[in-house]
């Protein structure tokens, strides 16, 4: 379990299901904070086929902040299928209104194609706005690290890459040719998620990290995203790099990394006061 390398002392993990763990910190805050409501929760969701000990980095950096951790992780199937993703999507719904975090102010933070996961749970807020307009207020921010932006394509070779990196050509063809027989239960979806994304329900402030060498993700296309964002009154931050790593930006430039993100969950006020990353 991702729980035995955090190295936060006092963490207790629980396992809500097989791919949502909850990691909660009763005994420490960050510095600085005073909790005047209830604390924060961060909804974090990984890339496919990420490493416990890379996300324990990513949890353990909001741990220290103060934030308890929600880790979402994604299966290949959720994309592969996408109705499995929106059916996934609906249960993320469900535990984030179970009287376990029905109450938390909520920070999400999602990686690569874990950016999709966070698509389907868009859907299901898109279709029924007012039935969760509470969750959705209550989200104060949401970052994407390496978006997976673009074309149904561009999607499929990052499947190919985060799983099957050494067969990522045969991989990306097979998922093509897939896609395109089953077009009705898998392009059609895929069209849903982009198109939710662009006219997003959730209005909090953006945070998007990004770089010119990702094979996965377009930059100039998370730009005229971020654009369009902008005219829908949202408020975006970006950090872009002319070279770095898809889903490895605190890795390839940890400065740069931390201080951006620090900086925009600074700006979010989610203690009441200044909470150091």
């Amino acid at each position: 379990m991702m729980a035995r390398s955090i190295a936060v002392s006092g963490i207790t993990a629980q396992k809500i299901s097989k791919c949502i763990t909850f990691y909660k910190n009763d005994t420490i805050a960050a510095p600085a904070v005073t909790q005047t409501g209830p604390k924060p929760l961060l909804l974090l969701l990984p890339w496919l086929g990420s490493r416990p000990r890379a996300v324990d980095k990513y949890c353990e950096i909001y741990l220290k902040t103060g934030f308890d951790v929600l880790v979402v992780e994604s299966e290949v199937t959720h994309f592969l299928w996408p109705r499995w993703g929106l059916d996934y999507g609906a249960k993320i719904l469900d535990v984030l209104q179970s009287q376990q975090f029905i109450s938390r102010p909520l920070l999400v933070h999602s990686f690569s194609i874990g950016g999709f996961t966070f698509a389907q749970v868009m859907l299901h807020i898109s279709r029924k706005s007012q039935q969760y307009q509470s969750l959705t207020n209550r989200i104060h921010g949401h970052i994407y690290d390496s978006l997976v932006v673009g074309s149904v394509e561009r999607m499929a070779t990052g499947v190919g890459k985060s799983m099957f990196p050494r067969l990522q050509g045969p991989v990306q063809g097979v998922s093509l040719l897939y896609f395109r027989v089953f077009k009705k239960y898998t392009v059609d979806y895929y069209n849903d998620s982009i198109n939710v994304f662009w006219n997003t329900p959730v209005k909090a402030p953006a945070l998007f990290f990004f770089c010119d060498n990702d094979p996965l993700s377009d930059s100039e296309e998370v730009e005229k995203l971020t654009g369009h964002w902008q005219t829908q009154g949202i408020s975006v931050g970006k950090k872009r790099w002319k070279e770095s790593i898809h889903a490895g930006h605190l890795r390839e430039h940890p400065e740069d990394y931390l201080t951006t993100l620090h900086n925009f969950v600074q700006s979010l006020n989610l203690f009441g006061l200044k909470a150091k990353l």
